[in-house]
């Protein structure tokens, strides 16, 4: 469910709160957005890194990626998860390894790299699963086999083996978006930071590195128009400093910190709206077993149990989210209702495990994100684990180098948040063991899991796949490589001049953001 709030003016005194991240908001241009009518600026959490779908880190790059490209299907905005035809004209499955497309006749792609075919969606889906490629999003296409085409404008996906989530995750999200083969291979096979070309209702006229994404209307869309002119997006990491600037007019869409939300309930700034969304992201501090400092599974099991999952919560997230108990979050298939470690911690219960490790003088390293409700959480981590003899040493870093941390082998604690996809196979994809030092951080591999991850995404009894899920997420705590905190909640701000078109867990498709 989705709950919005309209209030009137932030007063003085709670602006003044978010003070401490005025000299970020000071970097920005000091104008207010109601002055630029048909300028819509929204803040993203992270920079863009590559107009590459194949090579996307997430939704930092697949909100942008969405708006410049096509897929065969898109998400639809609202509060059910759904999706509606982009630049499929018919699509449906033939069968459970086969599904029968049409493209719109009327796509084209830009810098004369000519219309839309069937071989730019054979080129797009099969250089996601080719080894040469070396994509991370290869999970995300499962067992696709290959794209028959079968006419200028129409083809055939081939499956090894059926595959739910290809409707909910491989088509309308990051590996769906369809890039020109010609532009493509003209530009040696990969594409940078600019696009070779685009096809959507946006067009990305710039970039400047960790300061803003300027996008423009394509004169060439046959679609829909699109009701903005420009879209600025400004990559801005930390939400009080985000808050500062929608609250100074700066921005027309932020989400929010969940320790501002009360603060939003009773006022929001210049007649705008918060709107309360679940949310898929899922938080955990993940151990490198690889490390030689970690290879003892006692040794693990001891910090999941001596971290305190509600002291967490209460600091950091003002108690108002709830612990998980996975990586699934609740409303999907495989969500477990309780974790084999409770959310509070067991002293004695740590103090044992530690000592039956044999390990004495345990100093570690947690890596943790900069930002507000991270630096919390680790000085929480580093005061619990503290009580049975861990020292802790946080290591901060800033967004680039954090993010790069998956192939570090000193890497020993890290404190990690993941967004997802409405399936859970979307979940488990970053864990098994193919992915060990590119989205695996901790080097977990367990046979059992990898296959049962395969087998879920296979299966179509909704019970079978619930019970396969559980088991997975119960083989990942066993290992002892992690501690789940939270799904966290999605709370967003907008200002009364937009429509937001927002997934149902609260993240922008801005192809669909209207004017009031």
């Amino acid at each position: 469910m989705r709950i919005e709030w309209k209030k009137a003016p932030i007063g003085r005194r709670n602006f003044l709160k978010g003070a401490t991240a005025l000299g970020a908001v000071s970097m920005l241009p000091m104008r207010t957005i109601a002055q630029e009518d048909g300028v819509l600026r929204i803040r993203n959490y992270g920079d863009m890194s590559t107009m590459d779908p194949a090579h996307s880190v997430g939704v930092t790059d697949e909100t942008i990626h969405a708006s410049v490209y096509n897929k065969l299907i898109q998400y639809t905005p609202g509060t059910e998860w759904g999706w509606q035809m982009d630049a499929a004209a018919m699509i449906e499955q033939a069968d459970p390894t086969h599904i029968n497309f049409a493209l719109r006749d009327d796509i084209g792609f830009t810098n004369g790299f000519g219309a839309m075919t069937a071989e730019d969606v054979k080129f797009s889906f099969e250089r996601i699963i080719a080894d040469a490629t070396e994509s991370p999003n290869k999970p995300d296409m499962g067992p696709l086999s290959h794209v028959e085409v079968t006419g200028e404008r129409e083809g055939t996906i081939v499956l090894n083996d059926p595959f739910a989530p290809l409707w909910t995750i491989a088509l309308p999200y990051i590996t769906g978006n369809i890039v020109s083969k010609a532009a493509t291979e003209a530009a040696g096979g990969r594409i940078g930071t600019d696009p070779a070309a685009e096809s959507g209702p946006y067009l990305r006229t710039s970039w400047a590195a960790k300061e803003k994404t300027v996008l423009s209307r394509n004169p060439d869309w046959k679609g829909d128009a699109p009701e903005w002119d420009t879209i600025e997006i400004l990559p801005i990491d930390d939400e009080n400093t985000a808050e500062i600037a929608f609250d100074a007019g700066e921005l027309d869409l932020t989400r929010v910190s969940l320790g501002s939300v009360e603060r939003y309930r009773a006022e929001v700034p210049n007649g705008g709206t918060l709107v309360e969304n679940p949310s898929l992201f899922y938080v955990w501090l993940g151990m490198n077993v690889d490390h030689p400092k970690l290879q003892n599974q006692k040794l693990r099991q001891a910090i999941q149990h001596a971290i305190d999952v509600p002291s967490i919560l209460q600091a950091a997230y003002f108690s108002a989210v709830e612990p998980s108990t996975g990586i699934i979050a609740p409303g999907l298939i495989g969500n477990r209702p309780s974790g084999l470690v409770p959310a509070a911690a067991d002293f004695e219960k740590a103090a044992a495990l530690l000592a039956e490790s044999g390990e004495t003088n345990v100093t570690l390293t947690l890596d943790v994100l900069n930002k507000t409700e991270n630096n919390t959480t680790a000085q929480i981590i580093q005061a619990t684990l503290a009580q049975i003899g861990i020292s802790v040493e946080i290591n901060l870093l800033e967004s680039g180098a954090f993010w790069s941390s998956g192939d570090n082998e000193n890497l020993q604690l890290v404190l990690n948040r993941f967004s997802m996809a409405p399936d859970p196979s979307y979940a488990t994809a970053w864990f098994i063991t193919e992915q060990a030092g590119i989205w695996n951080w901790e080097r977990f591999s367990n046979e059992e899991f990898d296959k049962l991850h395969v087998a879920a995404s296979q299966e179509t009894d909704v019970a079978k796949r619930d019970e396969m899920y559980r088991r997975a997420q119960d083989l990942m705590e066993e290992s002892g490589a992690y501690r789940f905190i939270t799904h966290e909640a999605t709370p967003v701000v907008h200002s009364s001049r937009i429509t937001p078109g927002l997934r149902p867990d609260g993240l922008p498709l801005l192809r669909y953001f209207g004017k009031a």
